[in-house]
């Protein structure tokens, strides 16, 4: 098996947890599903490293209500209704997408350092 194959493998088991956990996901492919919500955590992450970096006070707004628009779309993507089961880190050193401690709890297999689950993690390897 080389590396392409056993990337895409780890992205199908990825997908196949998050349905197990959201079965209400408007995505039903499990590789499409962690596609579209890679896309939605690059979006993330450009936001979060601009406040981060301190943009202009125009642009802080615009970022903000960025975050906020792509976590909407991440909880109605994933069937999500409630206010405490994902969230935006706006640390632009990790992971942008995650899931809370509470909700986490053994049910998916990529976190971060503080016990969080990671929505959509690199499997590049870069």
């Amino acid at each position: 098996m080389n590396k392409k194959q056993a990337m895409y493998e780890r992205i199908a088991k990825h997908g196949n947890d998050l349905l197990t956990i959201f079965p209400d996901a408007t995505i039903q492919a499990p590789v499409l599903l962690c596609k579209r919500l890679r896309y939605y955590e690059r979006k993330a992450e450009v936001s979060t490293t601009a406040l981060c970096n301190g943009c202009i006070e125009s642009l802080q707004q615009y970022q903000e209500s960025a975050l906020e628009r792509i976590e909407s779309k991440v909880k109605k993507l994933l069937g999500i209704t409630d206010d405490t089961t994902i969230f935006i880190n706006r640390d632009p050193r990790g992971y942008a997408l995650k899931m809370t401690l509470e909700f986490t709890a053994n049910k998916v297999s990529y976190r971060d350092w503080g016990g969080y689950g990671i929505l959509a993690p690199d499997f590049s390897g870069n």
